[in-house]
């Protein structure tokens, strides 16, 4: 059962309330959005919340035990809250929704119904639609290590211990070109190994996706210089001279972790491990049977 704030359990008990429903989305950048139901602008805890914004939400159920608990945000698309071209670039990615009950005559007396993360967008003309997952969609996600051989951790975790702020796993760049749907011609990166970057991530320090992270699938040489390939469409969001850092990666095999980075007291990952391909062998006439390990 909830448990509500006197004044605002006294208000719901009138019998003549005067409550809308306000929205605040915090974004992972820091930027911070009111929205409200209400046909007048309201303000409390220092978030102003706009009706303009065209706020709309789904109906709420709480649900007990595993089920996940999911609604939705509806809102409008304007140039001054919230943009198609934000959206798309995904700065509303994983962004905490928090969801107010408001007396609009007297906005101290309200409660906090729930706080969830937005998961899926969808653009709907001139519109956007969120879906709400609340904390519980976090317990739906597998945990626990598996058997494989690749490493089971990212590079950089505190599981893995490399220090990507070492100058010699990151370099800063600017952008030459773009030579394809998501190649950049880039410069910056000729101090290291081609390849170097692949598999890593590339935070941009300036121009459209300023703030935005996004990862390296692979990183080339050739005669005219490097070059980075990422995992999307570059669009029309990157233009010559942005500026951006680029990490090293880790293709997580066991391999790279020895050589290129020394790291296989950390490896998590089970690289002796006979794999499907072992278990479908059989002994072939000739083969030394003597029991010797195969990994040495």
């Amino acid at each position: 059962m909830r448990k509500l704030a006197p004044d605002f359990a006294a208000h719901l008990a009138s019998g003549a309330t005067t409550l809308c429903t306000c929205w605040r989305l915090a974004r992972t950048d820091g930027i911070v959005l009111g929205f409200t139901d209400h046909d007048a602008a309201l303000a409390f805890a220092g978030t102003d919340y706009l009706p303009a914004s065209g706020g709309d939400g789904s109906e709420q159920a709480q649900k007990l035990g595993g089920a996940t608990d999911t609604s939705e945000l509806v809102a409008l698309i304007t140039s001054t809250a919230i943009t198609d071209q934000d959206i798309r670039l995904g700065r509303y990615g994983g962004a905490i929704v928090e969801t107010f009950r408001v007396n609009w005559r007297d906005v101290a007396q309200r409660h906090l119904m729930r706080r969830d993360r937005i998961g899926e967008i969808v653009l709907e003309d001139k519109a956007f639609r969120a879906e709400l997952r609340s904390a519980q969609a976090a317990l739906n996600c597998k945990q626990g290590r598996i058997y494989q051989a690749l490493c089971g951790t990212s590079l950089g975790s505190a599981a893995c211990g490399i220090a990507l702020d070492n100058p010699a796993y990151r370099a800063s760049g600017s952008v030459l070109g773009i030579a394809g749907t998501s190649r950049l011609r880039v410069a910056g990166l000729s101090g290291f190994d081609a390849g170097w970057f692949a598999f890593g991530r590339l935070a941009w320090s300036s121009g459209i996706k300023h703030g935005l992270i996004d990862t390296i699938a692979a990183h080339g040489r050739d005669a005219n210089g490097d070059w980075l390939e990422l995992d999307g469409e570059v669009g029309d969001w990157v233009a010559p001279g942005d500026g951006f850092v680029a990490t090293a990666g880790c293709d997580r095999l066991f391999s790279t972790c020895r050589e290129r980075f020394g790291n296989t007291v950390n490896f998590r990952g089970f690289p002796h491990v006979p794999g499907s391909d072992f278990v479908l062998t059989y002994p072939k006439q000739g083969e030394a049977l003597d029991g010797a390990p195969l990994i040495k």
